[in-house]
């Protein structure tokens, strides 16, 4: 079930969320009603609330309610982007933007996504799941290494364990109780978009990411945060890897109409020394982001990129 491109068509902009990217989805959200509009769409702003009890109902009803032809997807992390509400928009037959549901969870599960892209020939590093009290115990690799939630996003929670550390951070209560521990990737920070229907994707330029310290959520999405370099200056063949890895691991996971994935290259050691981090099927559309301008250093305005994910839209994804 696919979406016309006409654009009398009613766009629900589906935004916030429970998750810990809440503020970031709203920025997201808004900013792609602003571009949709301009585009000539009827849009309406959803917001899917703040997780209480009943709120999945709520939501429903509140779609029903509104009754738009597309639901244009501007949730992060856990819930808008781990397949929960992908099979909420697929019982209520409504066609929706970015992943569908398997896709978007194995994606949010970075130890299930990373099995996938070994099998695909995709290089990652060592990684063990762990349970919260045992990372805190003793180290489960050799320093250095990271901690992070196995299904969050956008740098949420991550401890980065230096080399010589005697032991382990405290980790917060806030944190799962299930985490990855990982080893750690130096070198240069590098992301690529990939956008396109079913069949005609393609990998979009490479950003190079600099910032003081590590990449962390302050980094990603407050102004002045990083330095985005596009393209960015590294050797042609280690652009083309990044493009081709990109590809191959939305390929993988089952993508549809937009990912972004990111990289460490460790320069010193050549094509050897490029490491896939993750893909992100919610890529944050904020003044900041990363995935808009790399649409745009391809000629693709903002409106023309929302438009295109929209048009795109379906069921059964």
């Amino acid at each position: 079930m696919g979406v016309s491109g006409r654009t009398n068509q009613h766009v629900a902009v589906l935004m916030g969320g429970p998750s810990s990217e809440r503020e970031v989805s709203l920025s997201t959200g808004r900013g792609c009603v602003e571009a949709l509009r301009g585009e000539g769409f009827r849009v309406t702003e959803v917001d899917a609330g703040t997780g209480g009890a009943g709120s999945g109902a709520e939501l429903v009803a509140r779609l029903q309610q509104v009754a738009p032809d597309v639901v244009f997807n501007a949730l992060h992390g856990r819930w808008g982007e781990d397949g929960c509400v992908q099979g909420l928009l697929e019982w209520l037959r409504l066609p929706y933007t970015h992943s569908g549901v398997l896709a978007s969870a194995t994606a949010m599960d970075k130890s299930r996504s990373k099995a996938l892209f070994r099998a695909a020939g995709l290089p990652v590093v060592e990684s063990e799941i762990v349970s919260r009290e045992e990372a805190m115990e003793d180290h489960v690799l050799d320093p250095p290494y990271v901690i992070k939630p196995n299904n969050e996003g956008s740098s949420v929670g991550i401890y980065i364990v230096k080399a010589g550390a005697k032991m382990p951070p405290e980790l917060p209560d806030t944190m799962p109780d299930e985490v990855m521990v990982e080893a750690y990737a130096p070198g240069r920070e590098l992301t690529c978009t990939v956008l396109g229907s079913a069949g005609r994707e393609q990998a979009l330029t490479v950003t190079e990411i600099e910032t003081e310290g590590w990449y962390d959520y302050a980094a990603k999405y407050e102004t002045g945060g990083s330095r985005h370099t596009l393209p960015a200056r590294v050797p042609e063949a280690i652009l083309k890897a990044c493009q081709d890895y990109a590809l191959r691991a939305h390929w993988a996971l089952g993508c549809r109409s937009l990912s972004r994935t990111d990289f460490r290259w460790d320069e010193k050691r050549g094509p050897s020394g490029l490491i896939l981090l993750e893909t992100n099927t919610q890529p944050g559309m904020t003044p900041t982001s990363l995935t808009p301008e790399q649409a745009a250093h391809a000629g693709l305005s903002f409106g023309a990129l929302c438009r295109q994910l929209v048009e795109d839209a379906s069921c059964d994804r």
